[in-house]
Parts: structure tokens; sequence; C-alpha cells
């Protein structure tokens, strides 16, 4: 299939016939390897092999500041600047396998350092800069890091009264320092102008640790979650096939590298296909970022459901108002899309936003809809070519596959896909309960249509348990976002003494809508009459908010925990608004 934008044949044409014939080690043989046989490294792949060909002179990363200049470092630089960072590791005695941290925005040396680590061979761990001094002390004490690469500001106001607790951290090193301080808090510049261009990469293991990904609990510490050079292969496939990456395209994923999304295909994914990515400074803001996709002639944009929940709500019409010829894919990503938002996409672009699924444990997307399929509105699409997914029933730790379409149970993947995560760090037990046999538990409810596309129904955990029947959250959100005045809605379980539970609906209006109790009845009835009396909410309750972590999901049990009083558990990711 030609896409219709711009006349650029799609690398997916034939869905059966791609997953029929697909073969990791077919996908192994499109990247080069270590010279050498000395193993695989995903730095390697990402800059090293582009910088000895015609794309040194491409821009590999164009870094948009917060007035509107801009920073390209092409594929020649990055080379040269990741080998210097793999040098200073090098001359700091960092050894094979020590965490390096970063705790900084969207600035050059957050991806230098995290490219450069991954050529030394060390792990690199990213953290929000927006983390406060907890969730950064539970994040670093856990992961055992050795350095951290961050600024002067946030170093002052969140690092220095967490040093005495710290005692694995040997070196701070600071982004905008001129001089070095002490032997543990270093300039980077300074460092980085002592090191030299050249590095060669050490013999690297596709089993090797390279990434390190927290991810929220709903209590107590966060998991880190442990992936390895291998992924690589499903980085690279998805960039392939899912965001069908062409060489002259200019692609832009708003995640922060923060959370997975914002490493696997903010930094590496692009790269890997040597491709220009675009990375912005600032955060939303909607008359901005449509003057980035027209100023930067960006054709693919990943985001998430969040900004795009965010730009529903305007009253902007940005094909009219933005000159966005270039664009040819939007991908969203973090918590399934609303079929609305995927119309919507249709009617304002002029194409939909193709939504897909994966989780930190997976490393790399997993379902997806893809340019040259049809999309259903409201599935998260078919699995990756190499990925076996399916639904199951979990009865005493056995897997009862559900055969007959349309009936829900827990989504399970087969092992053997490159990016399946190795651990979480220090709890091989926790690590061990995802497993059933050969198959991973993923925690999430869906179902399998007659056509093999797969829709979510919720996380296992959230689901609603009311008058004997099972509901999931984001059917009930789904149907909710169709009435004409709401632009948000979330739904929680409530406990309930005569019917177990009942259907509570939060829900944000659009503007100009007033909250009062007609509205209220309006909406109920709306969803009695699409949903049935025992499905639809019973309580609805208006807010401004519905806290969301950064990576775009839904907080329910935030929710839940708020409704009924209890311990918030932790908020660490907790998008502000």
């Amino acid at each position: 299939m030609i896409s219709a934008k711009n006349n650029i044949e799609h690398h997916l044409l034939n869905y059966e016939k791609v997953q029929a014939s697909f073969s990791w080690d077919e996908i192994a043989k499109e990247l080069n390897g270590l010279p050498d046989g000395k193993g695989l490294n995903i730095a390697y792949e990402a800059i090293d092999r582009h910088a000895q060909t015609h794309l040194k002179d491409t821009v590999a990363l164009r870094f948009i500041r917060k007035d509107r200049s801009f920073q390209d470092i092409n594929y020649g630089e990055l080379k040269k600047q990741t080998s210097k960072f793999a040098n200073v590791l090098q001359k700091l005695d960092v050894k094979k396998g020590e965490r390096v941290f970063s705790f900084a925005g969207r600035i050059p040396e957050l991806y230098i350092t995290a490219l450069g680590t991954l050529k030394y061979t060390a792990v690199f761990c990213p953290l929000f800069s927006v983390f406060g001094p907890e969730p950064v002390f539970q994040r670093l004490s856990r992961g055992d890091a050795t350095v951290l690469v961050t600024t002067s500001l946030l170093f002052d106001k969140k690092i220095k009264p967490l040093l005495e607790r710290l005692p694995s951290l040997r070196f701070i090193i600071l982004t905008d320092a001129t001089e070095h301080f002490s032997e543990q808090v270093m300039s980077f510049a300074k460092l980085m102008e002592q090191a030299s261009e050249e590095f060669n990469i050490p013999q690297t293991n596709p089993e090797d640790a390279a990434l390190l990904h927290f991810t929220s609990g709903t209590t107590g510490m966060p998991k880190g979650v442990l992936h390895v050079h291998q992924a690589v292969l499903t980085h690279y496939a998805t960039g392939k096939y899912v965001l069908d990456f062409h060489d002259d395209d200019r692609y832009w994923c708003t995640a922060d590298p923060g959370w997975v999304t914002g490493t696997s295909y903010g930094i590496i994914t692009p790269l890997l296909h040597g491709v220009m990515s675009i990375i912005d400074e600032e955060e939303f803001d909607a008359t901005r970022w449509y003057s980035i996709l027209e100023e930067h002639k960006i054709s693919i944009w990943y985001t998430a459901p969040t900004a795009i929940r965010r730009l529903m709500r305007l009253d902007i019409k940005p094909c009219e108002e933005y000159h966005l010829e270039a664009l040819r894919l939007i991908l969203s990503v973090g918590e399934p899309l609303h079929a609305e938002a995927v119309i919507w996409g249709q009617e304002k672009f002029g194409i939909p936003i193709l939504d897909n699924w994966w989780q930190t444990e997976t490393g790399g997307i997993m379902i997806a809809n893809y340019p040259s399929m049809t999309v259903k509105p409201g599935s998260m699409g078919k699995p990756l070519p190499g990925v076996t997914i399916d639904i199951a029933e979990i009865n005493d730790k056995e897997l009862k596959f559900i055969t007959e379409p349309n009936n829900q149970g827990n989504m399970v993947l087969k092992k053997g896909f490159p990016s399946l995560f190795r651990g979480y760090l220090h709890e091989e037990e926790r690590y061990n309960k995802c497993f059933i046999g050969e198959w991973y538990v993923s925690g999430d409810l869906a179902k399998k249509d007659a056509d093999g596309y797969f829709w979510f129904i919720g996380r296992a955990d959230d689901i609603i348990k009311t008058s004997g029947h099972m509901v999931g959250p984001f059917e009930v959100e789904s149907t909710l976002m169709r009435h004409p005045a709401i632009a948000e809605a979330a739904v929680i379980g409530k406990p309930d003494p005569i019917i177990g539970e009942l259907v509570k609906a939060f829900v944000v209006l659009k503007s100009g809508i007033k909250s009062d109790e007609e509205i209220q009845m309006d909406i109920m009835g709306f969803a009695r009459k699409l949903m049935g009396p025992a499905v639809a909410p019973k309580e609805i309750e208006f807010v401004e908010n519905i806290p969301k972590t950064r990576s775009g999901k839904i907080l329910r049990r935030l929710l839940k925990a708020r409704e009924l009083g209890l311990p918030e558990g932790d908020i660490s990711t907790l998008e502000q608004s």
C-alpha cells in the first residue's frame, strides 16, 4: 500500500505474509553487529555504523530550545561525542554493568550520556527531571547508582541533601558547570574536553544489561526493569514496521526519556534507521507543537493520549491553520486510545491516529495499528510479527487459552522476542511470578476479535465487579467519551454492600459547559441507554483534571485511593497539570 499523503511505499505491505515468514535472525542480519564478531551493541547500531557511511553528515538529533532556536548534531559528530563520554566513564573507572543515571530535561548532554553509556557497556537509567528528592533517592538507591549526570540547579535543590544516604554514588557530573567542584562533583564540559574522540566498543554480549527503567508501584518502592542489548532487534523491527521509517523522514517523539518510550523511541529507534529526530526542550503547548510540526516538516509524530486529549479540547483546525503537508503518520501510546480520538485524527489531519500497546517490561511495541492496515477505531491492532500473543484464563498458575473471539481474558505473551525484560532489579521472586511456563502474564485484560485485532479491557486489578458483571473501565470511559459534552473520563469501582462495586465516573467537561444536575442526568441517561443499567455509571463526579502519569496513563488506582481515603502509594510519575 502507498501512503495517501506522500506516495511512500510502506515497509509492511502484507501483514499476513510478513508475519508468516518473519524471523528474528533475519532482522539481526539487517543490523551490522560489532566489528570482528565482538557481539551486539545498541550504540554501535544507532550511531557508529551510520557515521562510517553517507549518513555521516545527516542530522541525527535536532534540539529545539525554549526560544525556538535549535542545535543540530549529525551522525559523525554524535559518534565523536558519545565516544568522548564513553572515555569519561573509562577514566572514572566505571565498571561494565554499573549504573549511570541521568536527571535532566531534554538537553543534548542527556542523549550523549545515554548513548555513551551504552557504548561503554555500562547500564543507562533515566529519571524524570520533575521528580522530587524522595523519588530520586528511591531510584538512585535501588538502582545502585555509580554516576549521576544532572544540572547544577537540580543538584543543589534535590541531590545534595541525599548524598550521605547514597554511598554507591561515586560521581555527580554537572552539565552546566565549567569547572570541577570536587573529586566527586565534576564538570561535564571539562571531562569531555579532556576525553578522546576515539573509543573502541568492547565485546558486548547480546544478553549484557543495557537499560534500567523504573515503573511506578501501587505502593512502596517502584520496580526496576532490566533490558539487554538484544532488545535492539525489537527497536529496529518496530521502527521498520510500525513507525515505517524511510530515509528522509523527520520524526518527533514527544515523550521524555524519563519513561521508556522516550528512551526506546525518543533516542534509540530513529537512530537505528538513520533518520532525523526532533527533540523539543519545552513541555506541552498546543500552538508551539503545531508550529513545530509545520516549521520542521515533521513526517512521523509519536505522542501520548494525554496530549491528544488536550488538543481535542481546543478549537484549532490544524490543517487549515498550519502547513502540515509533510505529516504522514501519527501514533499514540501510553493509555489505550478511545475511538473518538482515532476518528478525530482522521477528521483533523486526514489520517487516523494509530494506537499501539506495549509495557516497560516488553521493552518495545508489541501490538500496533500499521499504516497499511485497516484501522478499527478503539482497537490496539495486531501483534508485531515475531511476537506471539494470546488471551487466556488463569487458574492455579495454569493457562487455559480462549479460542472463541471477543471473550475477554488475560493477555499473555510467549517468551522468545528479544526485548522482553530480563528481571526486576533485586526482586527475582517478583520477576518469576510474571511467568507461567513459557508465557509472560502482562496483567492486562483484553479480547481478540475474529479478524485477529486485540481490544483493551483494562488492568486486571482495575476490573470492576458489579451485580455479577465484570466491567472494564476503558469500555465505560470509551462510551462516555461519545457524549458531546465530555472532554475526558475515568472510571473506578466503588465498594457497595449490595452489588459488590458500583461504577463511578470522574468527568471533565468541555470548555463552556456548566457542571450542573441537568448535564449529570443527561450523561447518566446517555450511558444507561448505550450500556445498560448494570454497567453504566451510578455516580458521576465532575472534576477539573484527571490524574495521569506523564506517559499518559490514567491513574485509576489514585482516584480510587482518594475516593476511599486510602494511602496514595507511589505518585512520583504523576503529571502536574
